[in-house]
């Protein structure tokens, strides 16, 4: 886990050395055990190491033997060891044991059509001199995040916002629309943000910059996945257990320790009872516990880590955290509405104490309709006889902050006009779209999926990991879970 950083120049004008650290030096809670820069005529790309993988070996960026390739990357590729062995069969050995090193040479070797053989959570970033290309590739579902600003000649990136700023480029300035957004999502949605002139790289694609300009495509789309009917129950509950327990194995690949956040929820407990399976020692799991009775689950928690034979570590804390907001805003860079943001921070400084990597239980209800809301709304009488845009719409209306007409009645001559002509449905109706063959039920989880889990709920772990540089995991979020998922039909 890492923060990476950089530009490149159209013009082929160099950064200074002070305003480069100053990026890097922004974002050193993701990475605080080591800092790397490759600079070059117009280009450098930097890291700021979290030291998980090949601690001793894994120093970024990764360079080719001609100097003429760079790699950083922030997140973890969890099949590196397999891709590695499959890569020296082909005589393109590794030297180290570092997955940003098998970037490096899978790069070198099949060039950038290899990200859809990863099997992790990253944002990567490869310079090739040969090519006068920048590459910028973020993971399928935006576990990793990764912002650009570009003007035309110059573009800046980075694992955050803060860096970019720390750049010069761009002056800050608020983006009105993201702020209509937010409105309405309780989360600005990628690729906007609240700064004009920065976006968010989509989660599955990738970026293609040369001097000439830039090209954004998708390199990954679970749009494309067709539901599979006729399938007996127990054949989905057998793919579903073998691709999981694997999953989780493949996230137990560390050289530093770790273990799991348990809530004592259907999700966390699994995945701590995987782990187990796994392990020779026992699971380290950590959580949180309230003085007020009306909002203590931690003895659900401890009943999954009595039945695992867990090593539990709980604490109690006051529920009232709000003296944490402004610490968890200034992470994430933008505002958030979601107040379990805290919680997550108390519980990621509770586990940093004896860990640098847990394993969450994420992403599980927006793939298999685990919130009751989904019950709530898809339990209503006339849901059968709405029609396709009618359906949209009110599922739309059912996750919003706030509806269009109390938007007008909060907003100012500026925004009132912004509204005129921008409405946040629009955000959400490709995504629609993108799934019409999908049911219904998978169709809002879709659109959870592309928005609510990408524009917050995988925000709360990393950002809140990062802060106390804590690497946080989600076998749930492993893609062939997900495309499992989508094969699914919601019935």
């Amino acid at each position: 886990m890492c923060g990476i950083f950089g530009y490149f120049d159209r013009d082929a004008r160099s950064m200074d050395a002070q305003t480069l650290r100053a990026m890097g030096e922004a974002i050193r809670h993701r990475g605080p055990d080591d800092q790397g820069v490759s600079a070059g005529q117009g280009v450098a790309l930097g890291n700021q190491r979290l030291s998980i993988i090949d601690i001793a070996g894994g120093h970024q960026p990764f360079v080719s033997d001609d100097g003429q390739i760079v790699v950083v990357q922030n997140g973890e590729i969890f099949n590196h060891v397999e891709l590695a062995q499959e890569l020296a069969l082909a005589g393109h050995p590794c030297r180290t044991h570092s997955d940003t090193e098998v970037l490096l040479r899978l790069y070198e070797y099949e060039g950038i059509g290899f990200l859809k053989r990863l099997n992790g959570m990253f944002a990567i970033a490869i310079h090739d001199a040969r090519r006068g290309v920048l590459y910028l590739a973020r993971d399928r579902i935006g576990v990793k995040p990764l912002y650009v600003h570009d003007d035309g000649r110059r573009l800046v990136f980075a694992s955050e916002i803060k860096s970019i700023l720390k750049s010069g480029m761009p002056k800050p300035a608020m983006d009105r629309e993201a702020l209509h957004h937010y409105l309405s999502f309780n989360y600005v949605p990628a690729p906007h943000t609240m700064y004009e002139g920065i976006r968010h790289l989509m989660p599955g694609h990738m970026m293609e910059v040369t001097r000439s300009g830039s090209r954004t495509t998708r390199w990954w789309d679970l749009s494309s996945v067709q539901p599979v009917h006729g399938r007996a129950e127990g054949e989905w509950i057998e793919e579903f257990n073998a691709i999981l327990d694997d999953a989780v194995r493949l996230r137990l690949r560390s050289d530093v320790p770790f273990g799991a956040f348990l809530s004592g929820g259907v999700d966390s407990s699994t995945i701590v009872g995987l782990m187990a399976r796994h392990m020779d020692e026992p699971v380290k799991t950590f959580c949180i516990g309230f003085h007020d009775p009306r909002y203590d689950e931690s003895a659900y928690a401890q009943e999954a880590a009595d039945r695992f034979g867990a090593h539990h570590t709980m604490e109690r804390v006051d529920p009232d955290m709000l003296a944490l907001w402004p610490l968890a805003t200034y992470h994430c860079d933008q505002p958030h509405g979601d107040i379990s943001f805290l919680p997550t921070y108390r519980v990621s400084e509770l586990a940093v104490r004896d860990v640098k990597v847990v394993l969450t239980g994420d992403g599980g209800d927006e793939l298999f309709a685990g919130y009751d809301k989904y019950k709530d709304f898809f339990s209503a009488p006339d849901m059968a006889a709405l029609d396709d845009e009618s359906f949209q719409r009110r599922y739309f209306e059912s996750i919003s902050l706030f509806d269009p007409g109390a938007k007008r009645r909060l907003y100012g001559e500026a925004m009132r006009e912004l509204d005129g002509r921008t409405d946040s449905f629009d955000v959400a109706r490709p995504w629609f779209d993108a799934v019409a063959h999908q049911d219904r039920i998978n169709q809002a989880l879709f659109l959870d999926m592309q928005l609510l889990l990408s524009g917050n709920n995988l925000v709360k772990p990393d950002r809140m990991g990062m802060a106390v540089s804590l690497e946080a995991r989600t076998p749930f979020l492993d893609y062939r879970m997900m495309e499992f998922a989508f094969r699914m039909p919601g019935s």
